[in-house]
């Protein structure tokens, strides 16, 4: 399947690094994000790529452009604007995508099983399936009666509610949902897709890590050590 990566927006809450270079570009043990994020897919013999290119784009070409990767790899570096949002940057890749394609962010990492999300996917025949993961709880849990602590809990994940993990399986019908430059993936065209019953959720609970924040990529970097060690 021909897989897209979202690799455009700004990056703010990230901005120690991506005053320079795009989020995608940060690296994690040595290695960008972005290319790790490959790693993943062509692990389970996904080869070809679109990556949806915007603020910084130059600096991803220049990468892709010195670097060697797997000769079976194609690498579609496309841009879709500076300012484009993540609905508006799939939109523009339309053409490209005829058939069922994966997608993700370029931003997140995760072990989940490609295989039986695309299996699950195809079951259900839906036009969207994105991978639920549960984050990491940022709060511990107390229970009060009185004013006396009755119980307490540090944090674990299920305290917190399943969100978008990203991880997409989707059928190109659904890009049709998605109106312009300006709009949000996860807003207007995912509610649409919840009220026509066509967004169905992959539950995945093993490794996922997000890089929003200086804090997440430590945390990120801190698991793919461990990773990396038990190889």
């Amino acid at each position: 399947m021909k897989v897209v990566i979202l690799a455009g927006g700004l990056g703010t809450r990230i901005s120690e690094y991506t005053k320079t270079i795009p989020k995608p570009m940060i690296k994690i043990c040595g290695k960008p994000i972005i290319h790790r994020i490959i790693d993943h897919y062509v692990s389970y013999g996904h080869n070809e790529f679109y990556i949806a290119l915007g603020y910084k784009g130059k600096v991803i070409r220049e990468y892709f452009k010195k670097k060697k990767i797997n000769k079976k790899v194609k690498i579609h570096l496309i841009d879709t604007g500076k300012n484009t949002m993540t609905g508006g940057r799939l939109k523009r890749l339309k053409n490209y995508l005829t058939e069922t394609f994966l997608l993700t962010y370029g931003d997140g990492l995760s072990s989940v099983n490609l295989d039986k999300l695309i299996k699950f996917h195809n079951k259900n025949k839906k036009l969207v399936t994105l991978t639920a993961v549960r984050p990491p709880a940022r709060f511990g849990v107390i229970k009060i009666n009185r004013g006396i602590v009755k119980y307490f809990r540090e944090k674990n994940s299920l305290d917190a509610g399943w969100i978008n993990g990203g991880f997409f399986v989707i059928d190109p019908k659904f890009i049709n949902l998605i109106k312009n430059d300006n709009t949000y993936l996860e807003q207007e065209p995912f509610k649409k897709a919840t009220y026509k019953k066509q967004l169905l959720a992959f539950k995945y609970s093993g490794f996922w890590q997000c890089m929003d924040t200086l804090r997440d990529k430590e945390i990120l970097e801190s698991k793919i050590k461990k990773q990396i060690n038990l190889d």
